[in-house]
């Protein structure tokens, strides 16, 4: 996906980036905009959270191409866009839980979607501590977000929860055996 949208995504930085906003602006912006759309899916406003969190997603694709065409990118803006990253996430699943109040098997999904969104960020991280690159894997966040955004906008939320829930967790475990298959002795 992201390879599909380099080229517009460098020639949109590019302008934005002259306008002096700064990487971890949009950065910011993004989450506050994350915010918004995990509100209005706790309320009920389905279609509106979709459409929200889809414009918040272009904040998310911006940062870091107006990062690398200003030559601003930086250890730090990596980090912050990355905690950053996980607090919304963590934001728009604490929305449909809240959402899904009276729904036990839609909690659940919530749950395992939510444990499975954090553990591919987690296992990529900790893979790279060890100096294991570690980008493989179905459910980057790219389609998580589109996924998710879908849901929204078609009322097709429980299954796409159900594929959240799935291919999270399974894009962990395809993160550990491909660390195991790196750092593997002998």
């Amino acid at each position: 996906m992201r390879e599909r949208t380099d080229g517009v995504l460098s020639r949109a930085a590019a302008v934005l980036g002259r306008t002096g906003v700064t990487p971890n602006a949009l950065t910011a912006m993004g989450l506050l905009i994350t915010a918004v759309a995990a509100g209005l899916i706790a309320s009920g406003r389905l279609i509106s959270a979709g459409l929200v969190l889809a414009f918040g997603g272009l904040f998310d694709a911006l940062d870091g191409a107006v990062a690398r065409a200003n030559g601003q990118a930086s250890r730090f803006g990596a980090f912050f866009d990355s905690v950053l990253d996980r607090y919304a996430e963590a934001l728009l699943f604490g929305g449909l839980f809240l959402y899904f109040s009276g729904d036990q098997t839609a909690r659940a999904l919530t749950f395992a979607a939510l444990v499975g969104s954090l553990m591919v960020s987690y296992t990529r991280a900790r893979a790279e501590g060890l100096g294991a690159e570690c980008k493989t894997g179905l459910f980057t966040r790219i389609e998580r977000m589109l996924v998710l955004i879908l849901g929204l906008l078609t009322g097709f939320l429980v299954p796409a929860l159900w594929i959240l829930a799935v291919l999270t967790n399974l894009t962990a475990v395809q993160r550990m055996w491909h660390v195991w298959l790196v750092t593997k002795e002998g």
